[in-house]
């Protein structure tokens, strides 16, 4: 036991000792929850010392970043990486800057695929063999997934199995990575206690010791005998080196959370605390969306916009007659939002990163609440690239592609809108100052036309009217009290969409201050 302590029980900066030139290195973390921010910071100290390690390559599914400094951002130094394969760019604009400058190999893939990958790295399988992504623009048909002009080697294939086609997304080998839990034994074992989410660190910490690479795993404490093994997420046979974390910021919760007992799933928290949404754009948008939900669905709510889903759900006190989750695992309860997201609390379950996509890619989401940052004429969605601002799709692909119904839940322009809401109706005080609707997307995150061939419902939702994907593109099916249709509608708009026959009215509810007292229909 005191040789297995002295031999695994190191500082950060003897831990990242051990990373070396041109290694691989894979990192686990959902925004701020579940990453090593000690041993990030100590490996960037060392480059910025020493100028090693050089020439990494950064594999990572979800974002992990602050959009600022933290996380994934004390990689973002010229010459410290020279290949980045990752899910989420926007919260890590040193990376995406090196990437946009093309000053490295950059690859956005889908967030749930990479987190799959580490698992048939694990397994010594080449790679995975998944629908996920085609039409899309790591379809290699459409990019490949690579983001500049230095990256030219192909990650993904275009296959034919069965008379259907399929995307082949390569395995590669991890030699190094970086991981985080709450606890560690004198052995190694690790168990996440106080962690929002388990993410996919055990399928990384296997992937890199198959790969005969190493584990370091942080931690906030070290146990006095050994944890019980029912607790152990990740076995100390797979741990390399266990280190402490040196101060509090360096092991919060969340990127803006120091410890919240209800994402740990400790307590559960009176949600009838939580503030209401005041009217506006945002709310309108929430509540219409809501109103696609049926008793017992299964949903994803996605960054930004569609938290709002949760809030106006509980408002109306219909939480528990939906299954909210989010995709590094949570199940049930209240996502959180912000630098919290991906933590949700009173959980009724937390499963790991790689299980979730799973779950999402067989079809098991009964309706997904997707954000809509900018559509076209045949219903493509980008929500990943504009112009020189690299956001990444994040598990967006998985997720949109696979639900039984989606939403995308938006404003109908961006920057700068301006509305009011008097006496039920809505006014357009002052327009956005971008187009959201355009002819044609820059970057297509989800394929209208594969959607179609699917069969998938797929409604967008904005303040002033909805649309819904029909065979030719969108057709307009309602439009909000006080809107005017030329002017504030097709006005906006770089293509006239078709109108539908029954042309409706929004229901008047979404724009009342007081709760709508919607109820939620049984599905059939």
């Amino acid at each position: 036991m005191a040789a297995n302590r002295r031999n695994k029980i190191v500082s950060a900066t003897e831990a990242v000792a051990h990373v070396r030139d041109g290694d691989t290195v894979a990192t686990g973390g959902f925004v701020g929850v579940g990453f090593a921010e000690n041993i990030a910071v100590a490996l960037e100290q060392r480059f910025l010392a020493s100028e090693s390690p050089r020439g990494l390559t950064l594999v990572y599914a979800a974002g992990q970043g602050d959009g600022k400094d933290r996380g994934l951002n004390h990689f973002g130094h010229a010459g410290m990486v020279k290949r980045v394969i990752g899910g989420h760019w926007s919260l890590v604009p040193r990376l995406q800057q090196l990437a946009m400058d093309n000053a490295i190999e950059a690859y956005n893939l889908p967030q749930g695929v990479i987190s799959q990958l580490f698992r048939d790295t694990a397994a010594g399988k080449p790679g995975l063999l998944t629908h996920v992504g085609l039409g899309t623009f790591v379809d290699p048909r459409h990019g490949g997934g690579k983001i500049n002009a230095r990256t030219t080697e192909d990650l993904v294939e275009l296959t034919t199995l069965g008379g259907a086609e399929h995307l082949f997304y390569k395995a590669q080998p991890i030699h190094c990575a970086i991981i985080r839990g709450t606890t560690a034994d004198a052995c190694g074992n690790v168990s996440m206690e106080r962690e929002a989410l388990t993410l996919e660190a055990l399928a990384i910490a296997m992937a890199a010791h198959n790969s005969g690479g190493i584990v370091i795993v942080q931690v906030e404490r070290i146990a006095e005998g050994a944890i019980n093994p029912r607790q152990v997420k990740i076995p100390g046979i797979l741990v390399d080196f266990v280190v402490v974390a040196e101060k509090p910021e360096y092991h919060m919760q969340t990127f803006s959370t120091h410890y919240d007992a209800g994402f740990a799933g400790e307590v559960r928290v009176p949600l009838s605390e939580i503030a209401r949404m005041p009217l506006s754009a945002r709310k309108i948008i929430a509540r219409r969306a809501l109103m696609e939900l049926r008793d017992g669905d299964v949903v994803n709510l996605g960054i930004g916009m569609p938290e709002g889903v949760a809030n106006v759900a509980a408002e109306e006190d219909l939480l528990d007659r939906v299954t909210l989750t989010a995709e590094p695992g949570v199940i049930g309860g209240m996502p959180a939002g912000g630098l919290n997201f991906g933590a949700a609390t009173n959980a009724d379950a937390v499963i790991d990163q790689p299980y979730q996509f799973d779950f999402y890619d067989g079809g098991g989401l009964d309706v997904a609440i997707l954000g809509l940052a900018q559509a076209d004429r045949c219903g493509n969605l980008n929500v990943s690239k504009f112009g020189s601002k690299l956001a990444g799709s994040g598990g967006f692909i998985n997720i949109s592609q696979n639900a039984k119904k989606v939403v995308f839940a938006g404003t109908f322009t961006a920057g700068a809108l301006e509305i009011a809401i008097e006496g039920g109706a809505l006014r357009i005080v002052q327009e956005g100052e971008c187009c959201k609707f355009v002819e044609e997307v820059e970057h297509r995150t989800y394929s209208g036309t594969y959607a179609r061939e699917k069969g998938q419902p797929a409604l967008f939702v904005t303040e002033r009217c909805v649309f819904r994907l029909c065979e030719d593109g969108l057709e307009l099916t309602e439009i909000a009290p006080g809107i005017d249709l030329e002017r504030d509608i097709f006005g906006q708009m770089e293509f006239r969409p078709r109108v539908a026959a029954g042309l409706r009215q929004m229901d008047a509810r979404l724009f009342a201050d007081a709760p709508m007292g919607w109820t939620l229909t049984g599905h059939g």
